[in-house]
């Protein structure tokens, strides 16, 4: 029997889950939200708690868990995963996992360690990928290595990049392919067998993260994948069973879901598209008799990498070049629409404490605006080092990870 944590629904249908464990890419739900702490938005000195130089280089986002953060890093010559442990009041590492494993080859924008672990109270879940092999890797949060999967090969020419996340008893994983059929697994967390495995047609690679949504009519919480080919797709956690399916992409061009879905009210909002070629972020809604309705569409300054953010009753779209927009979620009507000067392009997502956003370009520096729905830049903080993460929040920090330093930022 899987276990659900009951008041999961209550939180789900209130909003952003807050002053929760950052445990999957995005924090609690994906939402990208935390509204327990309120941090500077121009950083000085006396704001850093501490800045911790890594073993290894990586494009993945940190986790946290219980007063630990995890992330997971690379050699960037012999492509070794290195799980890693680090404390969140001091920055100390303390301890570091070895993973011998293939070379990578991929996109000069990715690399061998872009996944964001998963995280629960006993566990800590990584996943790396390389074409011979996808690994899922569970280790407890002292370092020790509880088993392994072999998922098979990755086919994709940007390599790998999905994050997985857990619920209740179950790690889950979106395993979209290239030019072959992929998967959706989940696995029991506690000894990596297969639950349930769903075959995809999966044309483009993805990397979207699901997020749990709760069944209209029964509360009962389901899974929401987005890709190019299935448009959203919610499974039944329990056995894996496909509840409801809409295709709302464009299938005259190809596209992928990189980006990862969130839940606001009773809607699930995502997106897809590709570098030139049309973009969309589309919102549906969950109806009781198990189908999915487009509830509203947006086909201007859609990002392609980053993800949306929910704050509140506004919606911002904070596309890869720069451009901001802020949308009334209830009609997906624009507010506003307004240029963010960046210093390069946008591959990590924003984040926000309920006051402002966070976001980091690929040059290292991260932009703070307003989250209230009027626009206004607030801050630009530059770290100096190739960023292409999304910020984590937890225990009164905001962290941020560069390519190979981890940078710990105190709530005020």
């Amino acid at each position: 029997m899987l276990r659900f944590v009951s008041s999961l629904l209550v939180l789900l249908c209130a909003g952003p889950l807050h002053s929760a464990e950052w445990d999957r890419y995005r924090g609690p739900n994906g939402s990208g939200v935390e509204t327990a702490w309120r941090f500077p938005t121009q950083w000085e000195a006396a704001d850093i708690a501490w800045k911790t130089n890594l073993p290894g280089e990586g494009h993945g986002s940190p986790v946290i868990w219980g007063g630990r953060v995890f992330l997971l890093a690379a050699d960037p010559k012999t492509s070794e995963r290195m799980p890693l442990c680090v404390d969140l009041e001091s920055g100390k590492i303390l301890w570091q996992g070895h993973e011998a494993t293939g070379k990578f080859k991929g996109h000069r924008f990715n690399g061998p360690a872009t996944s964001t672990p998963a995280v629960a109270d006993d566990a800590v879940y990584f996943a790396w990928g390389t074409a011979e092999q996808l690994t899922l890797a569970a280790y407890d949060h002292d370092g020790q290595s509880l088993w392994k999967q072999d998922l098979g090969p990755v086919v994709g020419g940007h390599g790998f990049g999905a994050s997985p996340m857990v619920l209740g008893d179950l790690l889950v994983l979106n395993n979209d392919q290239e030019k072959q059929n992929g998967f959706l697994i989940a696995l029991n967390r506690h000894t990596g067998e297969t639950v349930w495995k769903v075959a995809r047609k999966s044309q483009r690679i993805s990397y979207s993260v699901p997020v749990v949504y709760p069944h209209p009519a029964t509360g009962e919480p389901l899974l929401v994948f987005t890709n190019w080919t299935h448009g959203f797709t919610v499974i039944n956690p329990k056995d894996g069973a496909v509840v409801a399916e809409l295709s709302v992409f464009s299938q005259e061009q190809n596209e992928r879901a990189i980006s990862s879905p969130i839940v606001w009210r009773d809607l699930v909002i995502g997106t897809c598209g590709f570098t030139n070629n049309p973009k969309h972020c589309v919102a549906v809604r969950l109806k009781a008799d198990n189908t999915l309705e487009e509830v509203w569409r947006i086909e201007r300054s859609v990002p392609h990498i980053p993800s949306v953010i929910a704050v509140g009753d506004h919606v911002f779209l904070w596309d890869d070049s720069g451009i901001v927009t802020c949308v009334d979620p209830a009609t997906g009507k624009d507010l506003w629409r307004e240029r963010v000067e960046t210093d390069g392009q946008v591959f990590g997502s924003p984040v926000s404490d309920g006051s402002s956003l966070f976001l980091a370009d690929q040059s290292g520096t991260v932009h703070v605006i307003r989250a209230d729905g009027t626009f206004g830049v607030l801050a630009r903080n530059p770290l100096d080092e190739t960023c292409r993460t999304t910020p984590a929040m937890g225990g009164g920090k905001l962290l941020v990870r560069t390519l190979s330093h981890l940078t710990a930022v105190r709530a005020r």
